[in-house]
């Protein structure tokens, strides 16, 4: 059986599995039909090993741009430097874990000094230089990160975010300052070197990214803060800066959460009409309600047997750009004058 066949059965059987073909098959028709796909990630994705995934989408011109969380950043350095992360057991005395200096994520092992220690190093290292006194996004942060990475590291090729550099894929941080990656910038704020994150220069880009794209879907692994991150983009162009473009196209959510909690990471898409993050709460949206590391590869391994290579967006380079048309755009609406204030230019 291929998994065209696979996907098939699912799609003709019912409850989540009926949901999961269906999401495949519209994760097909968003590339197809040439959408602006965002991946979003909250979760332990890439101590797991699902980075390999998302950078083979990446290559494949199926994924755009990424929202995720630091620690999914954090952990995917590793394999880039050649940093062990081994498989291990969730029924465990943690006591003797960290006797034994390691840390644990459910039943993945990390030790602290070989690894942890070994990464905080070379983060600080990375960025002692680095955004010193400047403004910057989470995207530039990542983009410098899969630079260095790329020409510095043991294997570059085991890391989407060396990927995402090497394809212009913007990587947006949603929890910068919840992660390991602030943490290690702490060193050198004690030594006055100040870190200025342009947080709504990112969220203006991340609307202009919808705003710029003739149709825009997202692919969201879990909740959390990266699903709001991209879903707000409709909010922003349309309560805020006046617009009438209605948000996404497309969502496909796989989630374990529920929606009676009232919790982000469980609410409907159909709730995201309300306030304007999807175009229709009837169509092109689909949710599966089961673990991401099971139904994840399934749409993944669907798209990449079935779909053409996608040239690049190259997104990355192009954010000046879109920033500066939506900004140009805004102010042509009536009733809204630019500010007199010194207009600061901004390189990516």
């Amino acid at each position: 059986m291929t998994i065209e066949q696979l996907v098939d059965v699912f799609a003709s059987s019912g409850f989540n599995g009926r949901q999961l073909g269906d999401a495949a098959k519209l994760y097909a028709r968003m590339i197809k039909e040439d959408a602006t796909i965002c991946l979003t990630v909250s979760g332990a994705m890439t101590p797991v090993g699902f980075g390999g995934i998302i950078k083979t989408l990446i290559e494949r011109g199926f994924v755009d741009w990424i929202i995720t969380t630091g620690a999914n950043v954090y952990h995917e350095d590793h394999f880039a430097w050649g940093l062990p992360v081994k498989q291990g057991h969730f029924d465990v005395d943690d006591m003797e874990l960290y006797k034994n200096e390691i840390v644990r994520i459910r039943d993945v092992y990390i030790k602290f000094y070989e690894t942890l220690e070994a990464e905080d190093q070379i983060i600080q290292k990375m960025f002692e230089d680095k955004f010193n006194d400047e403004p910057f996004t989470t995207a530039e942060f990542c983009n410098m990160m899969g630079k260095i990475s790329k020409e510095k590291s043991k294997h570059p090729e085991k890391s989407f975010i060396t990927t995402a550099y090497e394809y212009d894929v913007p990587v947006y941080i949603s929890t910068m300052k919840d992660s390991s990656l602030a943490l290690n910038l702490a060193v050198h704020r004690l030594q006055n070197k100040v870190y200025s994150l342009d947080f709504v220069r990112e969220i203006i880009e991340q609307a202009a990214i919808l705003y710029n794209s003739k149709k825009s879907g997202i692919l969201e692994l879990g909740g959390g803060v990266p699903k709001n991150t991209a879903q707000q983009t409709g909010p922003l162009l349309d309560q805020i800066l006046r617009r009438n473009d209605g948000g996404q196209d497309y969502v496909i959510q796989i989630t374990d959460a529920r929606p009676d909690t009232g919790g982000l990471s469980g609410a409907t898409l159909q709730e995201g009409k309300s306030w304007g993050k999807v175009q229709d709460a009837h169509h092109g949206m689909i949710t599966v309600y089961a673990d991401a590391t099971i139904a994840f590869p399934i749409l993944a391994l669907y798209v990449l047997s079935n779909q053409k290579s996608r040239k690049p967006k190259r997104l990355y380079k192009k954010l000046n750009g879109y920033y500066e048309k939506l900004s140009q755009d805004y102010f042509k609406t009536p009733g809204i004058t630019r500010s007199k204030s010194k207009k600061v230019k901004k390189k990516n």
